[in-house]
């Protein structure tokens, strides 16, 4: 027990001593926080339009101070006359438009009227995404303002957006970001502990000790397994105080299930550094052969639903998209254990075998 602890003191000063790799473990996980929750979003925000108010009384001037009001819009010109708005989209000033009918107010509570939008579709998505806050805006303008009107027999509609009702993007980030950064983290940093010994000339020392391989290939993983965990606490901070986003399940669960997903990472880092001979062969496999595969089969950014199913098959195999389910059910849903038995049994699995294909390949002779 002796020596196990002291390889383990010996790795923790290892990386202590390494302060480039100490500051991609600790400062990784800021960045892309910082980056995905305030840099990058689905969210449409401040986005600049155009009025032709046509009608000019009380009720359209309501219905734009109301819609200049919301965080989603900007009136950025009120023009008169139509060529003006096509000449602000030409100009890239504006990304919709909006003109109001004349005898606004007279009109709607008579035999009704219509509002046009007009949105820029270079950006299919973007205008996709503020037509529909254009929509629900005015929605929301008529049923205040002209809720009394008789109108025709019709099927009303209501919806109700469960887990996520204001829709925030922080809530599909961190949990993606949270799967990407343990991913990448983990399976990097070990990959390249045991290359790291061969080329330094250092593994004699290990072979000749009195360590078993098991204790040898367990003292260089636990480093990073408190690093990588010191990274889940951290990041669940910053999603806590910055982004506004609460765990509402269980967290000693959340904890737990990460712990094992960290160690699943681990396992595997530490085989792909058993298979190669180089610390760049080590990364590029860890960085280039396996991050892509890890995002696109996570469903963190496309649905894997939509996936021919090939690909779906493929993806019962990429750890990410277990550990994303399981930040979700958690983190979002506020679901139990009993909801991510099976994924849970997967981690395992994973671990289990990465560990013996480890075992199996860690040589213990250099020759």
């Amino acid at each position: 027990m002796k020596i196990f602890l002291a390889f383990i003191r010996k790795e923790f000063r290892h990386v202590w001593r390494d302060r480039r790799s100490l500051s991609i473990l600790l400062g990784l996980p800021i960045i892309m926080m910082l980056l995905f929750g305030f840099a990058i979003s689905n969210e449409v925000k401040d986005s600049n339009i155009a009025v032709l108010d046509h009608s000019n009384d009380l009720m359209s001037r309501q219905l734009v101070d109301q819609i200049g009001q919301s965080n989603y819009f900007t009136v950025f010109e009120m023009v008169d006359k139509e060529a003006a708005i096509e000449s602000a989209f030409r100009k890239g000033n504006i990304r919709l438009a909006v003109i109001i009918p004349p005898d606004f107010a007279s009109g709607m509570s008579k035999d009704g009227s219509s509002i046009r939008i007009i949105a820029d579709a270079s950006d299919p998505n973007t205008a996709n995404i503020v037509t529909n806050y254009m929509n629900a805006i005015l929605a929301d303008f008529l049923k205040s303002n002209f809720s009394l009107m008789q109108e025709p027999l019709s099927i009303k509609i209501e919806s109700r957006m469960l887990y996520n009702p204001q829709l925030k993007s922080s809530y599909n980030f961190v949990p993606g970001v949270m799967t990407l950064i343990m991913m990448l983290l983990g399976t990097m940093m070990t990959a390249v502990s045991i290359v790291k010994e061969k080329e330094m000339g250092t593994m004699e020392v290990l072979l000749v000790s009195p360590m078993k391989p098991i204790l040898v290939i367990i003292s260089k993983a636990i480093p990073y397994l408190v690093l990588c965990f010191i990274d889940v606490l951290l990041i669940l901070l910053m999603s806590y105080t910055l982004l506004e986003m609460p765990v509402r399940g269980n967290i000693p669960l959340l904890l737990g299930e990460s712990l094992l997903f960290i160690l699943t990472t681990l396992s595997f880092g530490l085989l792909i550094s058993t298979l190669v001979a180089s610390q760049q062969m080590a990364m590029f496999i860890s960085l280039v052969g396996f991050l892509m595969p890890a995002l696109v089969f996570s469903g963190f950014m496309f649905p894997i639903e939509n996936m021919p199913l090939p690909l779906q098959i493929i993806s019962n195999v990429v750890p990410t998209k277990w550990y994303f389910y399981i930040l979700k059910t958690i983190m979002i849903k506020g679901l139990g254990f009993e909801y991510i038995i099976a994924p849970t049994i997967i981690l395992c699995s994973m671990t289990t075998v990465f560990i013996l294909l480890t075992l199996r390949n860690f040589k213990v002779r250099l020759m």
